[in-house]
């Protein structure tokens, strides 16, 4: 009898996750460092991040969240900024909005919330 195939990848509610797989498309779209993917996803440890990177893995709750508002960030880019090369470097310019910072600075502190404010300015914008 042939073994068993390996389980899926599951979120931390025991559900199949593609949530990974959809960040590091992100990420990549974004230029985003190591560094700056590990600080998005809610600083995990350097060993977990490429383990993650690598072949997936439980996440958290928190992660779960933080790449969920990430994701929906991206499809609002998409949305607001027609342009997709403009789209993916919005982040990175200044915004009055952010003091001045750009929105990839204000998620950089590090915190959900940081993430959830950038979410919520860009629904606003699409007028969501």
């Amino acid at each position: 009898m042939p073994p068993a195939p390996p389980p899926p990848e599951t979120s931390a509610n025991g559900a199949p996750s593609r949530a990974l797989d959809v960040f590091f498309k992100i990420a990549d779209a974004w230029k985003l460092s190591i560094e700056q993917q590990i600080t998005l996803l809610g600083a995990p440890a350097r060993s977990t991040f490429y383990k993650w990177k690598k072949e997936g893995g439980l996440l958290s709750t928190d992660t779960e969240d933080r790449i969920s508002h990430l994701a929906a960030i991206y499809k609002a880019l998409q949305i607001v900024v027609p342009d997709p090369h403009a789209a993916d470097t919005w982040i990175e310019r200044p915004n009055k909005y952010f003091g001045g910072r750009s929105a990839l600075d204000v998620m950089l502190d590090g915190k959900l919330t940081d993430i959830y404010a950038v979410r919520v300015y860009l629904d606003a914008q699409r007028g969501g």
